[in-house]
């Protein structure tokens, strides 16, 4: 498939040396996932696990602005507005099945995380075996500021994340750099900019650990995990209410207004997606159980009002239903874990190759 904007392939597919080098190709959408990027990623991966001429992989994005915005969002937003979830549901079970063989590849994965990293562009690197940022590295999840919910194994990352920093940047959607996203279990290691180049030239002979090795630095200390030393008592609390009580009370008023100015009903459904995904046994369990929960979300009035004020009509005035967390029930948020029409996602155990 081919980005209808500069008639060139949406994944770039190379191998040089040993190396098997997959470019995201929609630089203008900072290379944003379509559904055919998905299938043509699994596909090659599939391809090149039996392939004894690759030995390894490396995933880049085009252009200087980022590994990966994300999803499609647009085209889910088209979905929602038009009831029909068929296409969503297939994109889906493709893409959380990517992100599940990513997981369990037989090779090494080196994910380039370098620029904006947001949502599924974390789906298609945070999983990797060896993961790089950079001076320029910006990884979030945004999903509660249009209505939705952290997916592509977000919920496995964020559950298992220090000192509460998964659930605060599950429910504030903020954007981290490099040293936190090392601190927090995103990403391994800092490589500058300026020796990606070298760095990808290294991979074609030589293993990641050598190669990272000659050209890796220190990213420094994590601003997040200074903050989460006042801030981890707050974010183990029971709800998102008493998680913005307790933040007000221990000098994190800050944090505390940008959790409020997200959905309220999304807020309240990702903490207890991460609070269940703690208990799940693997990646892929946790994967299907998003599959429910996105399938639930797209259904549900706010993910559609969200992508209205955030990027069709940009007024930044999405109206919630309900407009504050008192408002939502323990019903409403229970219900999102109930399979709906498109039923459940089926994934391989991890003792079997993930296909």
């Amino acid at each position: 498939m081919t980005d209808a904007s500069t008639d060139e392939p949406e994944v770039l597919v190379e191998q040089r040396g040993q190396l098997g080098l997959l470019t995201l190709n929609r630089p203008r959408a900072i290379n944003a996932l379509t559904h055919d990027m998905v299938r043509v990623l699994s596909e090659t991966l599939t391809r090149w696990r039996d392939d004894d001429t690759v030995a390894r992989v490396a995933i880049t994005g085009a252009g200087d602005r980022g590994l990966c915005a994300g999803g499609d969002v647009v085209s889910l937003y088209q979905s929602a507005t038009t009831g029909d979830l068929a296409g969503p549901a297939d994109f889906w079970r493709d893409e959380y099945r990517m992100n599940a063989l990513i997981a369990r590849y037989p090779k090494p994965v080196v994910a380039i995380q370098d620029g904006l990293v947001l949502g599924g562009g974390i789906g298609v690197s945070a999983h990797a075996s060896h993961r790089v940022v950079t001076e320029r590295s910006r990884l979030g999840f945004p999903e509660t500021t249009i209505g939705f919910v952290p997916d592509v194994g977000a919920t496995w990352l964020l559950s298992r994340a220090p000192g509460g920093s998964g659930i605060r940047l599950g429910l504030t959607a903020e954007h981290i750099g490099a040293a936190d996203a090392i601190h927090i279990g995103f990403s391994d290691v800092f490589v500058p900019s300026d020796r990606l180049p070298a760095l990808l030239s290294g991979l074609e002979s030589e293993e990641p650990a050598a190669a990272l090795a000659m050209l890796a630095q220190d990213a420094g200390p994590s601003p997040l995990a200074a903050e989460m030393t006042e801030q981890a008592d707050a974010f183990a609390q029971p709800t998102v209410a008493r998680i913005v009580d307790a933040l007000r009370q221990h000098g994190g008023s800050a944090v505390a207004d940008r959790i409020l100015s997200k959905s309220p009903l999304a807020l309240a459904v990702t903490l207890e997606a991460l609070r269940r995904a703690l208990s799940l046994e693997d990646l892929e369990d946790a994967l299907a159980q998003e599959f429910i929960v996105s399938m639930n979300a797209l259904r549900a009035p706010d993910f559609a009002e969200g992508v209205r004020a955030q990027l069709v009509d940009k007024d930044r005035n999405p109206r919630w239903q309900p407009a504050a967390l008192a408002g939502v029930t323990l019903a409403e948020v229970e219900a999102f874990f109930v399979p709906g029409p498109a039923g459940t996602l089926a994934l391989r155990t991890p003792s079997k190759e993930t296909a």
